[in-house]
């Protein structure tokens, strides 16, 4: 081997060394502090749109097995480390115990012990209606990529948060208007999406059910691009026409 040949092979070496690196930083990052992740359906809309990529901020509830990759299928341990509970109102993403290996985001309307129950499309959490009022319409791409048009209200909950909601269909006319009275388990929490008419969640029992405190992954924290509907984030060509560069940096809640 030549001198030549030699300095070559270190240069490779060190070529991948530092690839090994990223990629470890980067793993680190994504398990530990912030994970990136794809709306891809209207569940959560008007808060969150078609498109939007957003940062999920994992030391919020502190780390489960499904905080690491593959955590669904690798037990890799059991329970909460530095654990921390969900507020009321807060978008989170986890994983229902009917799909562990695909990440869900709804918004927690129901605490351990917290009776919730949808009566007319209105929401009751502890027997207390939560009050909406008009905020004109929400006009935004659908999941079937058509033009969705809805009713949009501000839900106030009784801890004082104030967020958006749509509602497709008349009160008391969607599918999960009128439902029986959930009372959620201890260690559990009762998800629903902002979408009303719109999204599978704790009120579909056997898709998504009451979700289990080790399955949270973490909170949703802000919107770092949006690509505009049906388009992926590797898409660049299609960006100066579809991207909504006003919800850059949009903080959720």
């Amino acid at each position: 081997m030549t001198p030549h040949d030699h300095k070559n092979n270190k240069s490779h070496w060190e070529d991948v060394k530092a690839l090994l690196y990223a990629l470890i930083l980067a793993l680190t990052i994504r398990t530990l502090w912030l994970q990136p992740f794809h709306i891809p359906s209207g569940s959560m809309i008007p808060s969150l749109l078609i498109g939007d990529n957003l940062f999920v901020y994992k030391p919020a509830y502190g780390f489960s097995r499904y905080s690491i990759p593959f955590g669904g299928t690798i037990p890799y341990f059991s329970g909460r480390i530095l654990g921390a509970e969900p507020k009321l109102g807060e978008v989170v993403v986890f994983r229902p115990v009917m799909d562990p290996d695909t990440d869900f985001i709804k918004r927690a309307v129901g605490l351990p012990g917290d009776r919730v129950q949808m009566k007319d499309g209105l929401l009751y959490i502890n027997d207390v209606q939560c009050p909406v009022k008009p905020d004109g319409e929400c006009v935004v791409v659908n999941d079937d990529k058509t033009e969705l048009r809805a009713a949009q209200y501000i839900e106030t909950l009784p801890n004082g948060l104030e967020h958006l909601i749509i509602k497709q269909d008349p009160f008391g006319e969607g599918k999960y208007d009128n439902t029986p009275v959930y009372t959620v388990p201890e260690g559990h929490y009762f998800m629903v999406g902002d979408n009303r008419d719109g999204s599978n969640d704790s009120r579909a029992q056997g898709i998504v059910a009451f979700v289990p405190y080790e399955n949270l992954v973490g909170r949703a924290s802000f919107i770092f691009f949006s690509t505009g509907g049906h388009i992926a984030l590797w898409e660049l060509w299609k960006w100066p026409f579809s991207a909504n560069y006003n919800r850059i940096g949009k903080a959720i809640h």
